[in-house]
């Protein structure tokens, strides 16, 4: 159900469960959490690009294991749903969801929780729950963290999806292109992202995520104790002699 490939620093999963347009079963969600736990002890994986196999991205939860189920059972798909969630966020490495379709309920969350993300000019964004009587009330979190909440609620309230160039427009994604230039555009970010050092990366990832629910105050207490973690780190003394010097850095990380 996930396909996993390493190569030059830039892992690729890969949702393929494209006859259930990607819907994220039990079973899928499961895979993904444990492929996430090898990518974060991996020290050679310094960025993931998160797609899909087929033409929709991820239809969100997997309906046909949702009816008449118990309300321990729902607990439990809903909670891991929500760890895997969270992993991403929490992983050293950034994530950037490669957008080729449709992208809806607990697949527009996936979207949303990625630190970047590429959708083709054709992609379509949604939480339609509301049309079967489920709130999408987790997607909405990540969901309300990258696009104003007035557009949030929309997208909430009536279900309508989006099209890619709305969700350039309010921030769900980073960039629109061509189909035939979706991956071209995620190697230049991936190329940058490798480019630095992975140590850097992951500091600074944690610290972008930690100080967003903080006053500005904290948050520019906090941000001053990672500059100085930061500045006595092996990477930041080589950066910083490297440019002095006029020489590529050699990072301890590579």
């Amino acid at each position: 159900m996930l396909l996993m490939e390493s190569q030059g620093g830039v892992v690729r999963l890969t949702l393929n469960r494209p006859e259930r347009r990607n819907a994220l079963s039990e079973a899928m969600l499961t895979e993904l959490g444990t492929a996430l736990d090898q990518i974060a002890a991996d020290r050679t994986a310094r960025v993931v690009v998160l797609g899909a196999a087929g033409s929709v991205f991820c239809s969100g939860h997997d309906l046909g294991e949702m009816a008449g189920r118990p309300e321990a059972d729902f607990q439990t798909l809903f909670s891991r749903c929500s760890r895997v969630m969270q992993q991403i966020r929490k992983l050293p490495q950034p994530v950037i969801a490669r957008v080729q379709g449709l992208a809806t309920a607990a697949g527009c969350q996936l979207v949303a929780t990625c630190d970047l993300a590429v959708a083709v000019n054709e992609a379509r964004f949604a939480t339609p729950g509301v049309k079967i009587g489920l709130f999408c009330t987790t997607p909405m979190v990540p969901l309300v963290r990258a696009v104003p909440p007035k557009v949030a609620m929309e997208m909430l309230l009536t279900g309508i999806p989006i099209t890619a160039a709305r969700a350039l427009e309010v921030g769900l994604v980073n960039r629109v292109v061509a189909p035939d230039q979706l991956d071209a555009s995620i190697k230049e970010l991936t190329d940058a992202i490798v480019a630095s050092s992975g140590a850097t990366m992951s500091l600074g990832k944690r610290a972008f995520y930690d100080q967003l629910a903080l006053d500005e105050g904290t948050a520019y207490d906090q941000a001053t104790c990672v500059m100085v973690e930061n500045a006595v780190q092996y990477d930041a003394q080589e950066g910083i002699s490297a440019f002095l010097q006029k020489r590529p850095p050699q990072w301890k990380t590579e």
